[in-house]
């Protein structure tokens, strides 16, 4: 089969090529993937720690062609989205334990359904983590991102007042309508004690919203795009009883991303492609996404 696989001298870091096919598990199934979506984290980079000839890859949607041999989970022919911590998503093939795939409904696309699986579901349980619940002030940084829009989104759709942090007001557009109630590009615009942040950025920006929560406020870590220390005092915490809390993804997405293709369906929860080609183009894509060029998800299809 194709696949795109980590080349360090190639544009973005990364080559098209022929690989051997994957051989599922009896849990997991084969999915003959239609798109996928690229993600910050899962990019090869300058650091070297993605080896030349690794397949990335942890979101992807397709057909089914072959169901798990134990039995369980969809059957051939099925539309599904897929998620993978191991990676190997951005080929012809991918394997896919049954619990970490949703079976779409007939409404969604393969490029929506693309979007979902680690951005989404970040969002999703990194707010429930946080506490998310209706009435509720949440600041959500880098809120133009894959994360950070649906982030926007779902807080909206729970019934919080949501202030959606962006590093220019070009970076902001359309995220009011998506349900922010306030678009900023600074900390110090925040007008009333927030209650729950999810950031991920990191950096001055997290070190600027700590003097601005609510006591017993929640802080929910998901990433650290800026690259830069976050630095604080112990005080800033311990004085209004400040929670601090790192989240990492874990797999067994299947429920959720089921919960987010249905609202995807139902035209709730909108999925922000903001580039669109074919595979071939995936180093000028990965390029794009590591000069944050891209607001939201980058999808690539497979023709």
């Amino acid at each position: 089969m194709r696949a795109l696989v980590a080349d360090h001298s190639a544009v973005g870091r990364l080559r098209l090529t022929e690989v051997p096919d994957p051989v599922p598990g009896p849990d997991e199934v084969l999915v003959r993937v239609a798109a996928f979506s690229l993600n910050f984290g899962e990019l090869p980079k300058a650091d070297g720690r993605t080896p030349d000839g690794t397949i990335p890859g942890w979101d992807a949607a397709g057909v089914v062609e072959r169901a798990a041999a134990s039995g369980r989970g969809p059957k051939a022919g099925e539309r599904v989205a897929a998620f993978g911590l191991s990676g190997a998503g951005w080929a012809e093939f991918r394997t896919a334990h049954i619990d970490d795939v949703a079976v779409l409904p007939d409404d969604v696309t393969f490029s929506q359904a693309a979007t979902l699986p680690t951005a989404a579901v970040t969002a999703l349980r990194a707010l429930h983590k946080g506490g998310l619940t209706a009435g509720k002030r949440v600041a959500v940084t880098g809120a133009s991102g894959g994360v950070g829009n649906f982030a926007v989104q779902l807080a909206h759709l729970a019934g919080a007042e949501v202030y959606a942090l962006v590093g220019s007001k070009a970076r902001g557009e359309g995220l009011a309508e998506l349900g922010a109630d306030h678009v900023i590009t600074d900390p110090e615009e925040i007008d009333r004690p927030i209650d729950l942040v999810l950031d991920n950025v990191g950096g001055p920006v997290l070190t600027g919203l700590l003097d601005r929560l609510a006591e017993h406020a929640v802080v929910v870590s998901v990433g650290a795009a800026s690259g830069e220390p976050s630095q604080f005092t112990s005080y800033q915490l311990i004085a209004g009883e400040i929670s601090l809390l790192g989240f990492r993804h874990g797999g067994n997405a299947g429920p959720d991303l089921t919960e987010l293709t249905r609202l995807v369906a139902a035209g709730r929860l909108q999925t922000p492609v903001d580039w669109e080609s074919d595979w071939s183009e995936a180093g000028e894509a990965a390029v794009a996404l590591l000069d944050r060029r891209i607001r939201g998800k980058a999808v690539l299809t497979i023709g």
